[in-house]
């Protein structure tokens, strides 16, 4: 199956990760060829050798850098009407993109489709952990198609916590804002953008196997921000979307301490 007309990887390179070849080739395994191509704010030879060696588009952010930005940027550059910005530390699993583009192509107006995961911890593969078990038991009314498209139902799942990974979403670009991501966090900018498209016309398609391998490592630009305790403020304003500020800042307490199993 041939994907390259409907689907496109993003990889977001940043620096000199170590996992990013392992990421790419895991991206080159899949059942169904997508297209793939590397964006990046910080160009060097790591990067670039990794694109050619594997014959992939490079492109260079020249502009505004940061994390949305970089991820706005990448987006950008994809032109088919599925985009999933890969991040580089994670790895998917080889019949991802097949099943994602399947369902899609089986939903009703969808605006995003992604897809339970796994954890990547100190080279081991993690399937269940106490934050895994309760992020599907979030997103479990996602799994009835006749409420994936409630606008009740699409914000209730986001309403305890952002209960979809990142890394696991395609995006369905005719149904969506041109910029996906806007300024404002540095650790919720993928929750607050599911809460604004939550407003939106359209459903929010999960498929709960896991399909892909998002890594905890130290070095992760999440477990600098939970040591340095933003992402506890982020939380709070995150839940105020959804609840009174008293009983949110009492559920951003809650969640600080469930994040803690990001840090390793």
């Amino acid at each position: 199956m041939n994907l390259k007309t409907k689907h496109t990887f993003c990889v977001c390179a940043y620096k000199e990760s170590p996992y990013l070849e392992e990421c790419v080739r895991s991206l080159l395994r899949q059942s169904a060829k997508s297209r793939i191509l590397i964006a990046t704010s910080t160009p060097n030879p790591h990067i670039e050798s990794i694109a050619e060696k594997y014959h992939i588009p490079l492109y260079v952010n020249e502009g505004e850098h940061g994390i949305v930005q970089d991820w706005n940027f990448a987006y950008s550059k994809a032109d088919t009407p599925y985009v999933t910005i890969a991040h580089q530390d994670d790895l998917y699993f080889p019949s991802y993109a097949q099943r994602i583009v399947e369902k899609l192509e089986r939903s009703d107006m969808p605006l995003i489709a992604f897809s339970g995961y796994c954890e990547l911890r100190g080279g081991r593969m993690v399937k269940g952990n106490p934050l895994l078990r309760i992020k599907r038991f979030l997103l479990s009314p996602m799994r009835v198609p006749a409420l994936s498209g409630r606008r009740f139902w699409k914000r209730a799942v986001l309403s305890l916590g952002n209960s979809i990974c990142c890394p696991s979403v395609t995006f369905v670009r005719e149904r969506l804002p041109e910029v996906v991501f806007t300024p404002g966090f540095q650790s919720n900018m993928d929750w607050e953008s599911w809460e604004r498209f939550s407003l939106l016309d359209g459903s929010f398609v999960y498929e709960p196997a896991s399909l892909m391998c998002h890594r905890i490592h130290e070095d992760s630009t999440t477990s600098e921000i939970i040591g340095n305790h933003l992402r506890t403020r982020e939380d709070t304003a995150m839940f105020e979307k959804f609840w009174h500020p008293g009983f949110a800042r009492i559920l951003a307490g809650i969640y600080a301490s469930c994040e803690k199993s990001n840090q390793i």
